[in-house]
């Protein structure tokens, strides 16, 4: 027999419910915050708008009027979706004129950046998808993109939606601008902004406890949220956001996955720019959880999901598909009791200055090892926490500042048969990766490094951050794969020194799966950590190896 559908009052009272949770975890701005941010969006216009100015006068084009450039800059994301919560960054579109080139943003604008009071901690990221200058503003965590159309004046009116932009403009561009697009997109296919924005509050302060808000660590960011909401407002559009947020658990919990998620139909205006469609690319047909954007050229925000990022999220949809009240919906997990074998990642730095730029990289590719560790066919699931744990020396200003990752990891065991799982080319491909970028992007410095090595569950004597407890990670000596920066006269690795009596020995700790199940792993009785070798040039005993062991059955 159906369930009933919920009265008015029982609606109203559900939502009345839900707001004051929301409230509670600050995902509501006050007016004078929410000025506040208008008033910085209006200070960067004004910077940006006299930069222009200034490189018109400086580069002394002929029939262009620096006066009568213009240039457009416009806030999108979160902030243009209307559901920004507390201390939340703004992420803002630059355009400019098609004379500009992209270094002169990132280079004459950033000095001009630099010379504001205002402004704080900027770093500029050029190798990204969507190159980004991330900065602060009086308080407030800034992410600034630039796009560039072929025109030589940007008019205020200039209605970005307009796809002939799009045409004769690069394809950094086209992504910088497809963030602004994308949204105001979102927000005129919804039937009911306010339902909308209410749900997709519930749903990204869900997925963040949940631990599942992050795609650059596999799982879905803003956006992908925001289109699989916006699709159940389509699919409900009399629904009150209380009902939406409980069809967005139950659809999605019957979803069949790689079916698409489309607000709008595929629409190709064949400006030469790379458009998603299964149909004809054979690549896209490999997506895990298409999500695709509403504005041309269309591209799936999801790409980046793995099969265990998918598995994870599907779980926590099914769970939120069952659970009726709002509190129980937004509990946090415990992740070191999930799983009883991690990957413990670190990256270092000497000093507090560098580290936000260190930790960006290492964390950048962090999914590229989840990737490899699935793709070890004895590795069934590889869970990647989006929450790290930052270090800071309280006491001692020389010490070096420390950030760390874990991964848990669940093995299959294949009817319980003796097996070797190395996970050393994982792991040293990892941090190989790590080192390579960085020397490209010559950001080494000196104290900068990153290390991997594996933990049982029982050798946590701490819990992270945000979690039940206050248990820490034991310090003794463990076998890792370590690389360090390199001094600034040398583009190698270096490698931790050992004793020249050092002998390799197997330190043996036992899981909690059992008694019959022990993890070895190489260690050298020096206690130091040693630079893993190829495969192919070290023994089965110098590798980082789990071997997983029950008596044969009989």
């Amino acid at each position: 027999m159906a369930t009933p559908p919920p009265t008015r009052e029982e609606e109203n009272a559900q939502e009345n419910d839900l707001i004051e949770i929301l409230e509670s975890f600050g995902c509501f701005e006050s007016n004078v915050e929410l000025r506040h941010r208008e008033n910085v969006v209006q200070r960067l216009e004004s910077l940006f708008k006299e930069w222009l100015i200034e490189m018109c006068l400086q580069m002394n084009l002929p029939g262009i009027v620096p006066q009568k450039v213009g240039g457009k800059l416009v806030p999108f994301g979160s902030h243009h979706l209307g559901v920004a919560s507390k201390g939340a960054d703004i992420d803002v579109l630059c355009v400019g004129p098609g004379f500009l080139q992209r270094k002169d943003f990132f280079s004459s604008f950033v000095r001009k950046l630099k010379r504001q009071r205002e402004v704080k901690d900027i770093r500029v990221i050029e190798e990204a998808f969507v190159p980004v200058l991330k900065l602060t503003f009086e308080g407030i965590e800034i992410d600034l993109v630039f796009a560039r159309v072929a025109r030589n004046r940007v008019p205020q009116e200039m209605d970005l939606l307009r796809e002939d932009w799009l045409q004769g403009t690069d394809l950094h561009s086209v992504r910088s601008l497809n963030g602004y697009r994308v949204t105001e997109e979102i927000l005129r296919l919804v039937p009911n902004v306010q339902n909308f924005r209410l749900a997709l509050r519930t749903i990204k302060l869900w997925a963040k406890q949940r631990n599942i808000y992050s795609s650059s660590l596999g799982f879905l960011g803003g956006v992908s949220w925001a289109i699989l909401v916006a699709r159940i407002c389509q699919e409900y559009p009399n629904a009150s956001a209380s009902t939406l947020v409980t069809k967005f658990f139950k659809e999605y919990n019957m979803w069949k996955w790689p079916n698409p998620i489309m607000l709008r139909e595929l629409k190709d205006c064949h400006f030469n720019l790379p458009v998603w469609d299964a149909r004809v690319n054979l690549a896209d047909r490999s997506h895990s959880m298409p999500i695709i954007t509403p504005a041309y050229p269309m591209q799936n925000t999801a790409f980046n999901v793995t099969p265990s990022t998918l598995a994870i999220m599907k779980e926590e949809i099914q769970r939120g598909h069952t659970i009726a009240c709002w509190s129980q919906l937004f509990e946090k997990p415990n992740f070191l009791r999930k799983y009883k074998h991690y990957v413990l990642l670190q990256a270092t730095s000497a000093t507090e200055e560098q580290h936000p730029a260190w930790v960006g990289l290492v964390e950048s590719r962090i999914r590229h090892l989840v990737v490899n560790l699935e793709r070890n066919v004895l590795v069934t699931r590889a869970h990647i926490n989006v929450q790290s744990y930052p270090e800071r020396s309280t006491g001692n200003a020389r010490a070096p500042v420390r950030t760390k990752w874990l991964i848990g990891l669940v093995f299959n065991e294949q009817g319980g048969q003796h097996l070797s799982i190395d996970l050393t080319p994982n792991l040293q491909r990892f941090s190989d990766i790590v080192h390579s970028v960085a020397g490209r992007c010559q950001m080494f410095r000196e104290g900068m490094s990153t290390s991997a090595r594996y933990m049982s569950q029982k050798d946590f004597s701490w819990d992270l951050p945000q979690e039940s407890g206050r248990r820490v990670i034991s310090e003794e000596p463990q076998p890792s794969v370590s690389t360090a920066a390199p001094s600034l006269t040398s583009h190698q690795a270096t490698k931790r020194s050992r004793s020249p009596h050092s002998e390799s020995s197997s330190k043996k700790f036992k899981s909690d799966e059992g008694p019959s199940k022990e993890v070895c792993l190489s260690q050298s009785k020096s206690g130091g950590l040693k630079r893993a070798r190829t495969p192919e040039s070290e023994s089965p005993s110098k590798r980082v190896r789990t071997d997983l062991l029950r008596p044969a059955e009989t």
